[in-house]
């Protein structure tokens, strides 16, 4: 396997759950370090069996908002990198800490300290996505010459605002637009609003399934189930399209940053939407609250001397396997709370695909969706502890450490303003079959008409018309 960079400083991994164990025999394989130099912390024994297998050193200690600084300051110096996947340790103290310290930094989302996604004490406003992104954006310090910190660079978010890029510069060249490739935001922004798009999903449809069905009062899901109800139990979120008409009953605007989207007064995992990928057709996909969603209708944004020309409506539409939904009408129905047990899909699932694109539509070619299709088959021979989930993730996370180690001073930055072409390079290898796919779908195709229902028939891809199904 091909050695992308050599890292000569120490590598910390805080938390080790799906992500890291699937991560590990990646960064081995990709990134010269010595394993001497390789230290996972995490919060409980889960992965451990891995790392001792990699010969790689490992130690349980949960991080907290008391000890981060000292645990982590003995581990972590000028030149080394904090890779961040845990849950429930602030992402804004790390990157702190990594910039006193002279650290690189990455990690998969804008993480709060325990508690913070369902304090009750706290507004929806406080307890958002947006919150939690403009907290991280706080840290930017232009022309600081900081250790980079490269914030929510997963598949989603990361992977998928590299998709986006590609979609665009598809879309233009196919409909013999000359657009080059743009240099700047700005460039990107009206490459965008050139080409007419208005909505942005993140379409993604799990459909790896088990040998045997989910178990009463258990969780199931194929990656980080306490990740995907902390992120469920926020505000429903979307970045706020200039197209829009009307504005949702139960929709609430944010008084602070950026002003780029809007969240709903319920939970994300409570909220359908309706979308499309090639392979599944139309669905229902739940609308979770993620950081792409805000950060690409940013920075899709046109605006002249304060006012804003151009943005589309952007969020997250996402069918999790079956047994995962499954859970989630079972956590529901107990008023949100947890399941007795959790049950992480991985060496038990025996069929399915992780399909995960970005579904662009508004332009003149109607809706084009470009991203992974992954099947399980594939995602086991390219890389061990890894299901197509995970992988999809796993690779992203490489691809934007690399970016990381070449391009080390460059400060506080969100997957928007990398290099999507060199980030794709990277991870592509794992990413099974990627590819766009036009359709004439739209979220007005085979509406019920057994009964009334209050929709804009010229504006179809106005957010109204597929909100709550």
């Amino acid at each position: 396997m091909a050695t992308l960079t050599p890292f000569r400083g120490r590598l910390v991994i805080l938390g080790f759950g799906s992500i890291g164990q699937g991560l590990l025999p990646l960064i081995l394989r990709h990134i010269d370090i010595e394993r001497e130099r390789i230290r996972i912390v995490t919060a409980d024994e889960r992965g451990l069996a891995v790392a001792a297998a990699f010969g790689i050193a490992h130690s349980v200690q949960p991080v907290t908002r008391e000890n981060y600084r000292s645990v982590l300051s003995a581990l972590l110096g000028a030149g080394d990198f904090l890779l961040n996947l845990s849950v429930d340790v602030s992402s804004v103290a790390l990157v702190q800490l990594c910039r006193e310290l002279g650290a690189l930094y990455l990690d998969t989302c804008v993480e709060p300290w325990s508690g913070g996604y369902t304090d009750p004490t706290l507004s929806p406003s406080a307890r958002s996505n947006y919150a939690l992104r403009e907290s991280a954006l706080a840290l930017v310090r232009p022309n600081a010459d900081d250790p980079t910190a490269v914030m929510t660079h997963g598949a989603n978010p990361g992977l998928v605002s590299h998709f986006v890029k590609q979609a665009l510069l598809n879309i233009a060249a196919d409909t013999g637009i000359d657009a080059g490739v743009p240099t700047t935001r700005r460039g990107w922004a009206e490459l965008s609003r050139s080409l007419g798009v208005k909505v942005i999903h993140i379409a993604e449809r799990d459909t790896q399934t088990a040998g045997s069905p989910k178990k009463r009062d258990a969780f199931v899901n194929t990656w980080s189930i306490d990740g995907f109800v902390g992120e469920g139990n926020q505000p429903a979120e979307l970045g706020w399209g200039t197209h829009e008409r009307s504005f949702p009953p139960d929709g609430a605007r944010h008084v602070f940053g950026c002003d780029a989207a809007i969240y709903l007064n319920r939970r994300g995992a409570s909220t359908r939407v309706r979308t499309w990928t090639p392979l599944e057709g139309p669905f229902h996909g739940f609308l979770i609250t993620h950081n792409e969603s805000i950060s690409i209708a940013d920075y899709y944004t046109v605006a002249d001397a304060g006012t804003v020309r151009y943005r589309p409506t952007v969020h997250y539409a996402y069918h999790p396997c079956d047994a995962a939904v499954l859970s989630l009408h079972e956590l529901a129905g107990k008023n949100w709370r947890m399941q007795a047990t959790q049950h992480l899909l991985m060496d038990d699932i025996v069929e399915g695909t992780d399909e995960l694109g970005v579904l662009l539509m508004g332009h003149a070619r109607g809706a084009y969706w470009y991203g992974s299709r992954l099947s399980i088959e594939a995602a086991r021979a390219l890389a061990p502890h890894n299901n197509a989930t995970s992988l999809q993730v796993t690779a992203a996370v490489l691809g934007g450490m690399v970016w990381a180690m070449e391009n080390p001073r460059a400060g506080v930055v969100e997957a928007d303003s990398l290099d999507h072409d060199r980030v794709l390079q990277i991870a592509g290898p794992y990413l099974g079959e990627v590819a766009g796919f036009y359709s004439d779908w739209t979220p007005l195709r085979d509406r019920d008409d057994l009964f009334v229902e209050s929709l804009d028939r010229d504006c179809p891809w106005q957010f109204g018309n597929f909100r709550v199904v």
